[in-house]
């Protein structure tokens, strides 16, 4: 559903580029035509400008600077489109879960975030199997129901790869895959079950991005939402977590909504949401925690 979704997103996006280029060519010739089409059809990305410049003034603690900003409203509208453009609306199976034999390596399970799918860790997958690394990547549906309602395939995975390798798995989740993660242990969780749980971007204490979208799974990302305030008086807290966050991170802001108390909460600075995904220090540090003992 997901991916056929997002595939018509993309085909609405042709179109008005089409749409920009016929009526920029009535205007004015072909460089019109060309602007406006290249303008219509990348809207999107063109937005997202606002998202970021508006971190100047929600981010208080850690406020980016103008050129910051720019660059990684750059970088992001270029992950986007890698990621929305081809991985996850049309790439998402392109990598298969990997359950090896025994070979004493541990597991990973990667969760995506809001309106995403398993496409989104493609750049993940073809290392962690070179490696030999064991790994499933789900997506997460119903794509806008409750972040409870994912607890049940997580454990599903957690079971599969705890069986695969005989060791407690480690969890790598994206933006609302680190929610779903945490509600996964509020009714699963007891020690020994994990080795640790690492998050890029995710909205711990909420994010105002998220009151601007009426989804179920949105509205309990808001800043003070019940659901969250619940989700932290939980006493039963996953150990070892790691929490990326970034002061350049459009959707999940203030910046600090990333962070968990008695985490190692680890500032990124500079990056986008999306790019926090594929960022080369994240892959080094899962990857050394994945080879602990």
């Amino acid at each position: 559903m997901n991916a056929r979704l997002q595939r018509l997103g993309l085909l609405i996006r042709t179109l008005l580029g089409l749409s920009g280029v016929a009526l920029g060519w009535k205007l004015g010739g072909w460089s019109t035509a060309l602007c406006l089409g290249l303008f219509l059809g990348n809207l999107r990305s063109v937005s997202m400008l606002s998202l970021f410049l508006a971190l100047a003034v929600i981010n208080r603690q850690h406020r980016p600077g103008a050129f910051s900003l720019l660059q990684a409203w750059w970088c992001e509208a270029w992950a986007l489109e890698r990621s929305f453009g081809w991985r996850q609306p049309f790439a998402s199976q392109f990598h298969a879960d990997f359950l090896p034999a025994a070979t004493g390596a541990r597991g990973v399970l990667l969760l995506h975030g809001f309106s995403c799918n398993r496409g989104l860790w493609n750049d993940w997958m073809p290392e962690l199997r070179r490696l030999g690394l064991p790994h499933i990547a789900l997506t997460l549906e119903p794509i806008h129901g409750s972040i409870d309602s994912y607890a049940e395939a997580i454990e599903q995975a957690v079971v599969q790869l705890e069986t695969a390798t005989g060791q407690p798995p480690l969890l790598l989740a994206h933006s609302m895959g680190g929610l779903a993660s945490r509600a996964w242990w509020r009714k699963y969780g007891r020690d020994g079950r994990v080795h640790g749980l690492v998050t890029l971007g995710s909205p711990h204490a909420g994010t105002v991005m998220a009151f601007g979208a009426p989804m179920l799974n949105a509205r309990q990302m808001r800043r003070g939402s019940s659901w969250l305030q619940a989700l932290s008086q939980d006493l039963n807290q996953l150990p070892s977590a790691h929490c990326f966050f970034s002061d350049c991170d459009q959707i999940v802001c203030p910046a600090e909504t990333a962070t968990l108390p008695g985490a190692r909460n680890v500032f990124l600075p500079g990056r986008g949401h999306l790019q926090l995904v594929d960022d080369p220090q994240v892959r080094r540090e899962v990857l050394a925690l994945l080879r602990e003992n």
